[in-house]
């Protein structure tokens, strides 16, 4: 017998049709003899829906508010998921957030989890049923509800897997695995078998929105393999597991990109120490992520300084740098939201040179300009305008054979 954790997406149980498909899926798991504990998103589009609600009373809604309105999607979801296990007589039992408890930080919209009190999860399986439980959602110290942020169900699902050292944890979704890049754009686009944590966590990280980026960090830091499957599918879909030696003589696994981020640039700063951290201090401390940062060479002790944001964060970041550079007397703070960031993600970049040079020549073949570069040892990306996003893929899966005809 297994532990075995599944998470289903929002299209998985985007209706009541789809809800009773996962209930039969659920239990044929557990007719395999295996325990099982179901993790759930809100139904289809239910959370951008209750977002549009709060935004309809309010340009700027209450964050912890807007989280306990928010968090009622998978409440919705759990519990109906439970009523249809229970229809086809399993005995199941739906959990929210603040009954496990899941208990998280304060960082309301995008809280981290600190904490999973397993107690409760390991009396229910005892008692022999299947727990449903409320993705997405946690409680602070002081028991206010919190939200984990976009995808955030995933994050839940890995972690309560971590918790009780679970067997597996099966990420069902709309599509089949994780693919060298989106089929929507390459069309010869391939399913991998299997990907590596480090690889897995660039790809979330720069754009694909198969898993989300804290999910493969928990995954990662407590070696919770994870099954990405199809719920609408039969069949294997793709395994993200530890490094092994086949995934490193692949020198590119694939190409990502992201257009949900904005570029800030503040000129005339004076470049002397103490000046970085005044400006991204106040970013830091309203929970916005920075990714790419490039600050020029300075000239007359002036320098500018350029960096990226998420989108959604964008018009607060722009507020907060705008106070910061009037305090340090920068001349200027210019934005552009028409960015896009392309990325190709393999191990075996550790080990074969070239690979920049190559990026760099076939973008510029195709008459796109790079506005900034950043690298790690097993990524390459680059900011582009929006425009040339899917040329820029199409280019690079091409470039690095990675078409349904080519062989891992």
């Amino acid at each position: 017998m297994a532990l075995i954790i599944q998470k289903y997406g929002g299209t998985s149980v985007g209706n009541v049709e789809k809800i009773k498909n996962v209930a039969r899926r659920v239990r044929s798991a557990r007719q395999d003899g295996n325990d099982v504990i179901v993790v759930v998103s809100a139904m289809g589009e239910e959370t951008d829906r209750l977002l549009d609600l709060a935004r309809d009373i309010t340009d700027q809604p209450d964050e912890k508010e807007q989280d306990v309105l928010i968090s009622t999607g998978e409440q919705v979801s759990s519990s109906l998921l439970a009523m249809a296990l229970k229809s086809l007589g399993i005995n199941a039992r739906s959990l929210l957030g603040h009954q496990i408890k899941i208990q998280t930080d304060s960082a309301f919209g995008k809280a981290r989890i600190l904490k999973i009190d397993s107690k409760r999860l390991l009396r229910e399986l005892n008692d022999g049923k299947v727990l449903v439980i409320a993705g997405f959602q946690g409680v602070d110290e002081k028991d206010n509800i919190t939200t984990l942020g976009r995808g955030g169900s995933d994050t839940s699902a890995v972690a309560i897997a971590a918790a009780l050292k679970a067997d597996i944890c099966e990420i069902y979704t709309d599509v089949e695995g994780v693919f060298t890049a989106d089929p929507n754009i390459c069309p010869d686009a391939r399913k991998l078998n299997k990907i590596s944590y480090e690889e897995m966590l660039e790809m979330a990280s720069l754009g694909a929105k198969v898993l989300q980026t804290r999910s493969v960090q928990f995954a990662k830091k407590y070696q919770v393999p994870i099954h990405v499957r199809s719920t609408f599918k039969n069949g294997t879909g793709t395994i993200v597991t530890k490094e092994d030696q086949d995934m490193e003589s692949v020198i590119v696994s694939g190409v990502t990109y992201d257009k949900d981020e904005a570029k800030i640039t503040v000129t005339k700063v004076p470049d002397m120490p103490g000046i970085a951290s005044k400006l991204f201090t106040p970013i830091s401390e309203a929970n916005i992520f920075v990714d790419m940062i490039i600050q020029n060479v300075s000239t007359d002790g002036l320098t500018d300084l350029t960096f990226t944001v998420p989108q959604a964060d964008f018009k607060k970041a722009m507020e907060l740098v705008m106070v910061t550079a009037r305090e340090i007397n920068a001349r200027d703070v210019l934005a552009d939201t028409n960015i896009a960031k392309v990325s190709i993600v393999g191990m075996g970049m550790r080990s074969h040179s070239g690979v920049a040079s190559k990026v760099f020549t076939v973008l510029a073949r195709e008459g796109i300009s790079i506005m900034m570069i950043s690298t790690s040892e097993i990524k390459i990306s680059c900011v582009i305008e929006s425009k040339y996003t899917e040329l820029a893929v199409r280019v690079l899966h091409e470039a690095f054979d990675l078409g349904e005809n080519k062989e891992l």
